[in-house]
Formats: C-alpha cells, sequence, structure tokens
C-alpha cells in the first residue's frame, strides 16, 4: 500500500460523512427545543444536543451503558489511527482506562477522553513526523529478503519509538519498492518500443521512487496538519452517534452543505473541483457549463493564489489556508463576483473575474441512451441516485427527470427500458414513489414503520401511466435504499424482470436530516451542523424487509463484488430484518410470459463464457484481498508483480467484450453535444461502456423477449 492509498484510506475513516448516500424522508422531525448552559463550551453543548435528539427521535433507541462505551471507544481509536503508524502501546493502554467511562463522560459533557485522544495524537504526529527526512535520506537494498505485513487491523501496537519508527521504515520502502518496480518497467517498455530516452540507472530510478514516497508523506502530513480540533470531534461525535445504527451520523456544518450538494447534484460557485498540494490550491477539474468553463480563462493545473469579493477591496492570500476555508472564500451566491490571483500553468500570473452561478454536477443526473437490436429500438436509462433539492422539491429532481426521458423515448417509440440503478445508493424517498407511479396506474409502492408501530403506506395516486411497456432493472450489491424500494416495487408488481446481484445492498431504513440549530434557543454558540437521524424502517409492499436481505434478483448474475464482504450485513450493528402484513395490491398482469423469459435468462447466462470469467476474476480479487504478506526484496517483489499481471491478462477480456450493440443519444442530446465538446466526450465514454457490457446486453435480449399483451392488462385501483 503506498502513501497516496494510505492517505485516503484514513481520510475516508476519519472524516466520512456518509459511506453511503441514504434514503431520505422530505417530511421533517419534530423536536422539543432546549437551553442550554452559557458557561459550557460548543463541544460539550453538541454532546448534550445529539444526544437530546437521539433520544427523542432514534428508531431504536439503546442504553448508554458499558458495552455501549466500549463501541464507541473501539470505534474512535480505530478512526484515529487505522493503520497504527501513530499510537504506541502505552498510548492504546491509558486510552484503555476510559473504555467503559464513554457513557458517563457523554451524560456529563465530559471530553477528558477526547482531550487526552487527539492531544496524544498531535504529540505523536510531530514525533513520527521527524522519522521521514531520516528514513528516506539514503537509498533502499532491494537486495534484503524482506517482508512487510499489511494486516494492520490484527496488528499490535508499537511497543516503543524504536519499533514504531522500523514500521514506518518498512512503510517507506514498501512504497518506494512499488514505485521503483513501475518506474523500471517503464523504462524497459519504452526502449523495447525504441523510444528516444535517456536510460537512467537503477540507482537513478531508486532515487526518483523516494523522492515520490517523500512528497507522497509531506501531502499527508500536510493534509492532516490542516486538521483542527472541530475536526476530530466531528470523529468522536460520529464514533458514538454511529452505535445506534450504522446511518445515523452526525455532520459537521461544512460536511451539512456537502450532503447537500450531494442530494441536490448542484452547488452555487465558479463550477471548478479543487484539491490542496502543498500551500497551494489547485483546479483539477473545471466543470462543463459552468462560470469558470463558460468565462474560459481558468484551466486545470492552475493554482489559485488570492481570492477578492466584488464588495472588498483587499484580496485575501490563501496560500497556507486550509482547502476547506479556501473553498468557502471562492464559493458564493448566484450572480456575485469573484476575483482571482491566479499563477497559470505557464508560470505566468494573472486575475480572473468570475461571476458565480449555479452549477449542476452532470454526472449527478439520470441520462438515456438509446440502442437498437434487431431491427428494434430500446432505450436505457443510468440514475445513479435518487436526487432532489432539500430545500425545495419542485427543484430539478430524480422523478421529473425520468419523467422527461420516459416521454422522449415514447416519442421516438422505443420497445422496451432497462433502467440502471447500479451503484445507486438511494436518495429521495419522495422520488421513489413519483418514479414507481410512471410504471404503474395507482397503488401501494413502500410501507413505512416508525418506532412507535405507525405504518403508513405510500402510493402512486395518480393513475397516469407513462411507461406501459416491457421494462428491466440492473442492480448490484451497491444498489441501496431507494434503489431497492424501486426494484422491490417493481418485482412485486410483476412489472420488471430485476437483473443483477444474489441481492441488493440490504439498507431498508429511513433517514431524517435534523437542523440542530432549530431546537436550540439561544443561538450564541455558531453553527452547530446537522444529524442525520434513522427514525423509521420501510419495508416491502409484500410486507419484506429489505433491511440486510436486500433484494434478490429475478436473474442473479455474479459480478466483481460478488465474494467481497460489502452491504448492511457486513456493519457491526446493523437493525435486524424483519417482516409487516402486506399491503393491498394487484400485480401488473402484462406479461404472457414472464417465468419464462426469467428461466431462459438464467439459462442463457449460465453459461455465457464472459460471466463465467466475471465469476473467476471476482474469486480471484476476493484472494488478493486477503493478501497481507509482501516481499521487500526486489526480485520476489517482481516475480509475484508478474504472476498478477499474467493473471490480469486473462480478465483483460472482460474489458474488451463487446456485445456488437451501438448506443445513441437521443435527439434532443444530440443538438447539445454539437454545441459541447465535454458533453460529447462524457456520452462517448458511455457509450463504449455500455456496449462492453454484458449486464446490459442480457438485459435488452430480456425486454425483446417479454410479450405485452396490452388488452389484458389489468391496472385496478388499489386501495390498503
Amino acid at each position: 500500500m503506498n502513501f497516496d492509498t494510505m492517505k485516503r484510506y484514513k481520510l475516508k475513516n476519519n472524516l466520512v460523512i456518509l459511506f453511503l448516500v441514504t434514503l431520505l424522508a422530505v417530511t421533517s422531525c419534530s423536536f422539543t427545543a432546549k437551553n442550554y448552559d452559557e458557561d459550557s463550551d460548543k463541544d460539550q453543548i453538541l454532546i448534550e444536543l445529539i444526544t437530546h435528539v437521539i433520544e427523542q427521535g432514534h428508531f431504536d433507541m439503546k442504553e448508554l451503558d458499558d458495552d455501549f462505551s466500549q463501541a464507541v471507544f473501539k470505534d474512535y481509536i480505530k478512526g484515529l489511527d487505522p493503520i497504527k503508524r501513530h499510537f504506541l502501546k502505552s498510548d492504546f493502554e491509558d486510552f484503555k482506562a476510559f473504555e467503559t467511562q464513554i457513557d458517563d463522560q457523554i451524560k456529563n459533557k465530559n471530553l477528558v477522553f477526547f482531550d487526552l485522544t487527539v492531544n496524544r495524537y498531535k504529540k505523536r504526529m510531530e514525533q513520527t513526523k521527524d522519522f521521514y527526512l531520516e528514513l528516506l535520506k539514503n537509498p533502499f537494498n532491494f537486495e534484503d529478503k524482506e517482508t512487510i505485513n499489511t494486516d494492520y487491523e490484527n496488528a499490535d501496537y508499537a511497543e516503543n519509538m524504536k519499533e514504531l519508527k522500523e514500521r514506518w521504515r518498512q512503510q517507506f520502502k514498501f512504497s518506494t519498492l512499488s514505485t521503483f518496480h513501475d518506474l523500471k518497467q517503464e523504462q524497459n517498455q519504452k526502449n523495447e518500443n525504441d523510444e528516444d530516452v535517456e536510460k537512467k540507472s537503477d540507482a537513478d530510478l531508486e532515487q526518483e521512487a523516494r523522492e515520490i514516497t517523500r512528497e507522497s508523506i509531506e501531502n499527508y502530513f500536510d493534509t492532516m496538519s490542516d486538521l483542527e480540533r472541530k475536526d476530530w470531534f466531528s470523529l468522536y461525535v460520529n464514533s458514538f452517534v454511529s452505535q445506534f445504527d450504522p446511518h445515523t451520523n452526525y455532520l459537521a456544518p461544512q460536511d451539512k452543505d456537502r450532503f447537500d450538494i450531494s442530494m441536490s447534484g448542484k452547488l452555487e460557485g465558479i463550477g471548478a473541483r479543487l484539491q490542496k498540494q502543498r500551500d497551494n490550491v489547485k483546479i483539477v477539474e473545471v466543470i462543463s457549463g459552468g462560470p469558470a468553463w463558460t468565462n474560459g480563462e481558468l484551466e486545470v493545473g492552475d493554482l489559485i493564489q488570492k481570492v477578492k469579493q466584488e464588495d472588498e477591496e483587499e484580496a485575501v492570500d490563501i496560500r497556507g489556508m486550509r482547502l476547506d476555508d479556501a473553498v468557502d472564500l471562492i464559493k458564493g451566491p448566484k450572480g456575485t463576483r469573484v476575483v482571482l490571483t491566479v499563477k497559470k500553468v505557464d508560470g505566468s500570473t494573472q486575475s480572473i473575474n468570475i461571476v458565480r452561478d449555479v452549477v449542476e454536477i452532470e454526472e449527478t443526473y439520470a441520462k438515456s441512451s438509446t440502442v437498437k437490436r434487431n431491427g428494434e429500438l430500446f432505450g436505457i436509462i443510468n440514475l445513479p441516485k435518487f436526487y432532489f433539492d432539500m430545500q425545495n422539491y419542485d427543484e430539478r429532481n430524480a422523478a421529473s427527470d425520468i419523467k422527461k426521458e420516459l416521454e422522449r423515448l415514447n416519442e421516438i417509440d422505443a420497445k422496451g427500458l432497462v433502467i440502471d440503478l447500479r451503484n445507486n445508493g438511494g436518495g429521495s424517498l419522495s422520488t421513489v414513489v413519483d418514479i414507481a407511479g410512471f410504471f404503474i396506474d395507482k397503488g401501494p409502492v413502500v410501507q413505512v414503520r416508525d418506532a412507535k408501530n405507525n405504518t403508513e403506506v405510500l402510493k402512486d395516486s395518480d393513475s397516469n401511466v407513462i411507461w406501459d411497456k416491457p421494462l428491466v432493472i440492473l442492480v448490484n450489491e451497491l444498489s441501496a435504499s431507494a434503489s431497492e424500494i424501486l426494484a422491490a416495487a417493481m418485482q412485486d408488481y410483476e412489472r420488471a424482470v430485476v437483473i443483477g446481484s444474489k441481492q441488493t445492498y440490504g439498507k431498508g431504513t429511513v433517514q431524517n436530516v435534523v437542523d440542530l440549530n432549530r431546537w436550540m434557543r439561544n443561538s450564541s454558540f455558531g453553527d452547530m451542523g446537522a444529524l442525520k437521524i434513522t427514525t423509521q424502517k420501510f419495508y416491502r409492499i409484500n410486507g419484506g424487509s429489505t433491511q440486510l436481505k436486500g433484494v434478490e434478483s429475478d436473474v442473479a448474475v455474479p459480478d466483481r463484488y460478488s465474494y467481497i464482504d460489502i452491504g448492511e450485513r457486513d456493519y457491526e450493528n446493523p437493525m435486524p430484518w424483519d417482516k409487516i402484513a402486506p399491503a393491498n395490491y394487484d400485480v401488473w398482469n402484462g406479461y404472457s410470459n414472464l417465468n419464462q423469459v426469467i428461466k431462459t435468462s438464467k439459462k442463457r447466462l449460465s453459461s455465457n463464457s464472459q460471466i463465467q470469467l466475471i465469476d473467476e476474476n471476482a474469486k480471484w480479487i476476493q484472494s488478493q484481498r486477503n493478501q497481507n504478506n509482501f516481499s521487500l526484496n526486489y526480485e520476489n517483489y517482481s516475480e509475484d508483480i508478474a504472476k498478477v499481471e499474467e493473471m490480469s491478462k486473462k480478465f483483460e477480456k472482460i474489458d474488451n467484450y463487446s456485445s456488437n450493440l451501438t448506443y445513441e443519444s437521443l435527439p434532443y442530446e444530440a443538438a447539445l453535444m454539437s454545441k459541447d465538446s465535454s458533453l460529447t466526450q462524457k456520452r462517448k465514454r458511455w457509450h463504449e461502456s455500455l456496449s462492453k457490457d454484458v449486464y446490459v446486453e442480457e438485459a435488452i435480449q430480456v425486454l425483446q423477449d417479454l410479450q405485452v399483451d396490452k388488452n389484458s392488462i389489468k391496472l385496478a385501483a388499489r386501495k390498503n
């Protein structure tokens, strides 16, 4: 594992907001506001406020006892130092004295344990920071017979600084060895291709690889140095609230902003993605159609040095500033102007004047394509998430976009439709109900139960059916929450054939996002952020929960995730599966050969060589993920890599697969593409990916096989 990987792993574990986009009810939670002691600090108030909200509103309130405390302790310490390269064994023993006291400290707003761990972490961080210059000063000897074990979870903490330093040395050597091998392979490849390149010695390549490792670890320390007490406190609070269930999370103010953006696909700003690079803020992407893209002066690779607001005389130098703080200065309301002092890629300095606007993150939204098979035209809609504007549901959302795409596909007389929900982690509950209604007359879509066992049946009340032709839904293990509701409803109505993994993710809970500021009578403590809290569970219209079990595909096929621990069932504290009474509904009887089509599809895929290769690859991926011991000897390492590359070549056939189907954008989008080269490239890549997708190929085949007798369709009114 190189240090870029380590950095991403640590940040993911420490500061993650959501592992999965949640299913959100649009309704608001109602809690009782409180007064808080003005003499308490903000962190103490936050603990008290969150505890109050959870006690009033969580679906399954747990007792704050010693068992609870031990669970918080385990998750928090792991989050602080997941690969055990900062704390010593003595540190862990000091922390362990508080293992059963955290519940009492939470109740008493006592932050002694938190302060101890953060202060100790900062101390160890400074000590370990001193290691890298010394350890990377001299060349590594790749002839030594040495190995490294990367099973950090089961490793013990280092006994002393000497042992800790040795761990860092091994990690540095492993990272450098990996890069050295890649550089050597790249040079050999260029020589074989008779490219005119300077041949570097192994010593030169080792030095170059060591320098890359040094830059990587410096970026890591820069990133960690940017973290403030509030960042660590968010980790501590989330270690606490996540014990109630995996999807209850605290959202610090900036995290809440990011969450809103992820759900709506919109932000107000300049339309550029930024990245911290040492002391600089670097442009890594200019979003197509955004203000910066329209302006045309800002380029990928530019470094933003200063930011000036239109109503201020002086520019603010953002070099060395936290990335979050720099972003706050650069973004702003639609129609406002910002002046950026930018160091261009060519080294020149330029002032760029940009008027901020609403930026739509295009890859968030639904997109559609057509495909012909045996002379018949079909449609496919990819839906990345069930997005909506949390402030105004009537703004652009997944349901309104899907409706437009369905109407456009009807206009060109598409004979069948694939909805691709693979990797769709969920979103708005309301959009699911609306979308399901496009395919049925009227009737229940999902049942929702609260902590008091009150059950509500959410129904489609619009008798208008937009799409009455064949329907296939594609899912995988990462199709979660809202995706599972739609797939389950269409399966229960026998309205669609569900093709994909053996089961979907298995998230059957509903969350509300509670603005914590609304539940305080006094607001002198500043922005308190928000709490995403589990308030309900949802159930299929047949009565079964999707919690843990997910949705079982009608046609189950292996994919790359088949043998990897993933899904709700792999959390330590998921809510249980259960069932309630079914809702009152009648199946859609428009298919005359549904069961036969499913049976034929299963048989066809069982002998499909591409599917068999994917299954073999999935098993190999599992074996690679379980590999923890790696050689630090170049010869042995090279042999191991050669074996991996040999297997990889075998599985290259997966990406080289061709379905011989051609995909094209709908007419309205083709017109847009003529004016937007970026959109053209994005759609070209998507269409190329679809043409290699055996699952989509099978879905189109199933659509063609399904027979709909419109004279026999019975869409009776359904009442619960």
